[in-house]
């Protein structure tokens, strides 16, 4: 195939994502490798590219740009390399704590349409502090008709002030896999069968059943969907952020002083579909 004459992939969790060796990312700008990279985290979800080194934030944005239009929501730190790069720690001089940690999520639930993709490249390795990751398709597949048909009904409401309502499970605006538009730390509310004669609002009850089902689902058979990316030096992750959801081990807050300095860019490229039924 082209690409393993470019470039090697293998396999990390079936099905979800690929490691790719052999190239350098730093000043990779051959079009057709581009277009080659672009369908292959179509296919896998994610790629974890090996042995960058330190990327630079200007050059994470460019890359960034292959995917489209970047989108920056987040909070700035003052040491982040860019203006258009989130930088993350595990010590708040050094960048923004505590990132990720409220639960399982896509990134941009909050925006019309999510965010389409996340980059994410680890300047400073500490000795723990994992992200994990599950393919959604494959999780709305394993759930029995009755979970299936309680997650299809309802509609999410970010605790964000005027965000939009979104289906739970939607169709891939790319590959019209079912996939989930979800965040289980920043949802203030479900809505049932929205704009049918049905509508209702959950209840606290119903909302926590259907929070709990989710988390329930995402760690079942000890958790045999998560994949868990522990960082090396030189990784860099390109994933499709609509069908691949994510977690921060609690390791990534771990002191400084225990696992050493963890310092993590991420970019996001703005969402062009909104998610419908």
């Amino acid at each position: 195939m082209f690409r393993n004459i470019i470039y090697k992939m293998k396999t990390i969790l079936k099905p979800l994502g690929c490691e790719v060796r052999g190239i350098d990312l730093k000043t990779e700008n051959r079009p057709e490798i581009i277009k080659q990279i672009q369908e292959d985290v179509t296919e896998h979800r994610i790629l974890i590219f090996k042995d960058q080194g330190i990327i630079s934030g200007d050059r994470h944005v460019e890359i960034s740009r292959w995917f489209g239009e970047l989108e920056s929501t987040f909070y700035k730190h003052k040491k982040s390399p860019h203006p258009d790069v989130f930088r993350v720690s595990n010590d708040e001089n050094e960048g923004c704590t505590g990132v990720g940690r409220s639960g399982w999520h896509i990134d941009g639930t909050f925006q019309p349409a999510p965010f389409s993709y996340s980059l994410y490249h680890m300047e400073s390795v500490p000795k723990e502090g994992h992200t994990l990751f599950i393919p959604l398709t494959e999780l709305i597949q394993s759930l029995d008709k009755d979970t299936y048909n309680t997650w299809n009904r309802a509609w999410m409401v970010s605790d964000r002030r005027s965000s939009p309502i979104h289906p739970l499970i939607y169709s891939h605006p790319r590959t019209g896999k079912p996939v989930l538009c979800f965040h289980l730390g920043m949802t203030t509310e479900f809505i049932w069968d929205y704009k049918l004669p049905s509508e209702s609002i959950a209840s606290h009850e119903e909302y926590e059943e259907l929070l709990d089902s989710i988390n329930s689902k995402i760690n079942q058979d000890n958790g045999k969907y998560i994949y868990v990316h522990k960082w090396e030096p030189g990784d860099f992750i390109i994933s499709d952020n609509l069908a691949v959801g994510h977690f921060a081990h609690s390791s990534t807050q771990a002191p400084r002083s225990k696992v050493g300095l963890r310092v993590l860019h991420r970019t996001t490229i703005k969402g062009t579909h909104p998610p419908k039924k």
